[in-house]
Parts: structure tokens; C-alpha cells; sequence
């Protein structure tokens, strides 16, 4: 049997929230852009923004977020997200109730992203606190990783889960409708379980620092997790259309190649950033990332775009942690919450604006332009990796 540590079982028991939003996260990530595109009609640039949007919304909210935090505690935001989460599973049902009237349909869609975007927000960055405060902080490393477990790992089990669902549900109720009923009642079952949870108090406001304060802190490590987060922008929102494009299928297959890499690779190298340090694990991890994103451009047959989206789960699988440690030691613990939140903004809008911008491509480059473009902003950022080390030296 195995056996797990007290601090690893009492991660577990809060980062469990973290995996149920993330599933939600993967049930969505490849339905909603095969609704917005084949059934309610809208462009390709309009489906990618369709799934984009939930980025955005999770950049905004991410610094009311973590204000939120440190002033009335993560477990309270926790509870706040999961209900939220609920909401946006109720709302992608409206969404295919409303069908008939595309234009109403799709605000609804993008009403429900917008409301899984602010849910992220609140559960995966108070799920990282709560851990944080309750394990201390020499395990903020540990935190991390099994946060990144839980979030990808998340998207790995929903996407093909909602392919699943989308495809074998009859017209009525419809598969967007019984995809939306799964994320509603998903998050809810997280409920009794948060509020079970011992709570950890709130920090005293005096001391924290205002949040564009803690932002210039963390931005130079911010900056490259931008670079490296464009390829999983790309891979989230023009996956699942680069695959019906080409009329082939397995673009679940992907994604949750994508997902369980990323978590094979967390849970064998994390090891390697105490050893080696952040900045060096963090460029390597970006070439790898390069190459996969190459592969998926290149590739001319499904099992190769696979092969490359696995690569690519690889090499971002290590990137959060370990930019993530060095961004979250510049502030104090009175401003964790924020940190966290100031950090993962750069993801949110690499994430948030890679969809549509990126969808622009298509027609002038095709989707091999996409994911070049995506490898390039990976060796940029480990051409960055690379400077702040010299600079440390």
C-alpha cells in the first residue's frame, strides 16, 4: 500500500478542488469550439475566442482574487468558485436551449466561459494558498507541482469524457446541454467536501503589499511563463478545429496526451528544479515545448500531431513550478495570495489572447503558421531563461 506523508495528505485533501475544476476546464475546452463553429455557424476566429474568453476572465479576476484571499481566506473564495463553477455549467444548458437563436446562443456560451474563468481564478489560486498555509511554505515547491497534477491532469480526464458525451448525446437534450449538466454536478459534489475543510485564518491587511506592487515583482518570471503558455493557448483553443479541419480524428486523444505527460513529467522531474534551479529547468523546458509544437506544425498525420501535443505537455509540465517558486520568494507570505495571482496573470493572458490572435494565422498560414508561431514564443522565452541567468551569474 502506498503511503503518503502528512503533508502530502494534506495537500490532497484541498487540491482536490484544483482537479475538479479542471475536469470542468477539459469538459468544455473541446465542445465549446465545435458548437460555436458547426452548430451555431460562427468563424473559426469567433470559435477560438469562444474558448479564449475564459482566460481573459480569469486575468481579470485573478487580482480581486487573491485580494479576496488574503482578507477573508482562501477557503471561503474556494466555496465562492465551486458555486460559481456551478453556474457555468447551468448556463452552457441555456446555451444549447437557445440554438435556434445563434447570436443569443453564443453570448451564452461566452457567458458561461466567462463564468469558468472567474471560477478558476477563485478555486485554483485559493486551492494553492490554502496548501501553502496549511503545509508551510518550505513545501511550496510540493504545492505547486500537485496543484499542476490536478490542473492538467483535469483537462486529460475531461476532454475526451465531453468528446464523448458531445458526440453519442441525442439532439434533445443536446451534447453541449449534457456536458453542461456533467460541470454543474461536478463542482457541486466539491461543496460538502470544502466545507468540511478546517479553515486557515485571513492575514492582517495592514502588512500586504497593493497588488501592481507584487506584479512588478514577479513579471520578470511572468514574462517567460507567457512565452511558454501560448503553446498550450494554442493547443486549448485550435486543437480540436486543426483536427476537424483535416477531417481527422483524435483530437481527445491529444489533449489528454497533452494532460497525462504533463503529469507523468511532474510527478519524475520536479525534482530537478531544486537541483538544477528554476530558471535553468524552465529553459530546457521551453526547447522541449518548441519541439513539440514543431512536430504538431509538421506533422501530416494524426498520430504525429498527437506525438507532438504529448512533447508540448512535457515541456510546459515544468514550467509554473519552476518560474513559479522564485516569483512567489519576492513577496512576503502577508501577499501569497496575491503573488500567486500576479504571476499567473502572465498565463492567463498569453492563454487568453493565443485563441483568437493565433486563429487570425489560419487563413494566411494554416494551422502549420499556428503552431510555428507558438514554437517561437517558446525559444523566446528560453532566449530570456537564458539572459536572467547570465545576469545572476
Amino acid at each position: 500500500m502506498l503511503k503518503l506523508d502528512a503533508a502530502t495528505r494534506s495537500i490532497l485533501a484541498v487540491v482536490l478542488f484544483t482537479l475538479l475544476c479542471y475536469v470542468e476546464i477539459g469538459l468544455q475546452m473541446v465542445v465549446v469550439s465545435l458548437f460555436v463553429k458547426e452548430q451555431l455557424g460562427f468563424s473559426l476566429v469567433w470559435a477560438g475566442f469562444a474558448v479564449s474568453v475564459q482566460y481573459l476572465a480569469t486575468f481579470g479576476s485573478r487580482g480581486w482574487a487573491g485580494n479576496r484571499i488574503d482578507l477573508v481566506g482562501p477557503k471561503t473564495v474556494v466555496l465562492w468558485g465551486l458555486v460559481i463553477g456551478v453556474l457555468s455549467g447551468l448556463v452552457l444548458v441555456a446555451a444549447q436551449m437557445a440554438q435556434g437563436l445563434p447570436m443569443v446562443a453564443f453570448a451564452l456560451v461566452l457567458a458561461a466561459r466567462v463564468t469558468l474563468g472567474i471560477s478558476e481564478s477563485m478555486v485554483a489560486t485559493a486551492a494553492l494558498v490554502w496548501n501553502i498555509r496549511r503545509v508551510g511554505t518550505p513545501h511550496t515547491a510540493q504545492v505547486i507541482s500537485w496543484n499542476g497534477v490536478c490542473s492538467y491532469g483535469g483537462i486529460a480526464l475531461g476532454a475526451p469524457v465531453a468528446m464523448t458525451i458531445y458526440q453519442n448525446t441525442p439532439s434533445v437534450p443536446g451534447g453541449l446541454s449534457a456536458v453542461g449538466l456533467c460541470c454543474a454536478g461536478l463542482m457541486a459534489l466539491g461543496l460538502p467536501w470544502a466545507a468540511m475543510q478546517p479553515a486557515v485564518s485571513p492575514l492582517e491587511e495592514g502588512k500586504r503589499l497593493p497588488f501592481l506592487s507584487v506584479l512588478g515583482k514577479v513579471a520578470p518570471y511572468g514574462v517567460v511563463l507567457a512565452g511558454g503558455s501560448i503553446g498550450f493557448g494554442a493547443i486549448s483553443a485550435l486543437y480540436a478545429l486543426y483536427f476537424a479541419d483535416r477531417s481527422w480524428q483524435g483530437a481527445a486523444t491529444g489533449l489528454s496526451a497533452f494532460g497525462v505527460i504533463f503529469v507523468m513529467t511532474r510527478f519524475v522531474l520536479t525534482g530537478q528544479i531544486a537541483r538544477h534551479g528554476g530558471l535553468r529547468v524552465a529553459m530546457f523546458s521551453l526547447l522541449a515545448e518548441a519541439c513539440g509544437l514543431s512536430v504538431i506544425a509538421i506533422g501530416h498525420t494524426p498520430l504525429l500531431a498527437d506525438m507532438g501535443a504529448a512533447l508540448t505537455g512535457a515541456g510546459f509540465a515544468l514550467l509554473f513550478p519552476a518560474l513559479g517558486v522564485s516569483a512567489v520568494a519576492r513577496t512576503g507570505p502577508e501577499s501569497r495570495g496575491a503573488a500567486i495571482g500576479a504571476f499567473s496573470v502572465f498565463l492567463d493572458i498569453a492563454i487568453g489572447l493565443s485563441g483568437p490572435v493565433l486563429g487570425m494565422i489560419v487563413p494566411v498560414g494554416g494551422y502549420m503558421g499556428v503552431y510555428l508561431t507558438a514554437a517561437v514564443f517558446s525559444v523566446l522565452g528560453a532566449g530570456l531563461c537564458l539572459a536572467m541567468i547570465s545576469r545572476d551569474a
